[in-house]
């Protein structure tokens, strides 16, 4: 989570620098990798493998919200969807909403993924 909550309140800073197109491709990077860490952690905390590492891609909507999409298969096929959201991206104390679902059955629904989660 502290991991998440740096790359956050940092990526809306890159993104508000003019002519900073190689820092917001290093701030979406790093949001997707936290995301994905996150995701992998907690689907093993719950006995679902994956195949790979899940894909991610990162929508500024040219505010203080940033999306989130990841793709991946489960190790037994299954179709793998994380839809996230971070309310505030630019301040100390983004809200964030992740929702993992597996062939469209939410299986999990959290503020917080990975490691540092309560």
């Amino acid at each position: 989570m502290r991991r998440l909550l740096a790359v956050t309140t940092l990526m809306p800073l890159a993104l508000a620098l003019p002519g900073c197109k190689v820092m917001q491709r290093i701030s979406d990077g790093s949001y997707n990798n936290a995301v994905t860490d996150g995701v992998v952690a907690e689907l093993a905390d719950r006995g679902i493998r994956l195949e790979h590492r899940p894909s991610c891609e990162t929508q500024d909507s040219g505010t203080s919200v940033v999306h989130v999409r990841c793709t991946a298969l489960t190790s037994t096929g299954e179709d793998v969807t994380v839809e996230g959201v971070a309310d505030d991206a630019d301040t100390k104390h983004p809200r964030e909403t992740y929702v993992v679902t597996i062939d469209g059955r939410e299986v999990l629904r959290k503020d917080c993924l990975g490691l540092g989660c309560h």
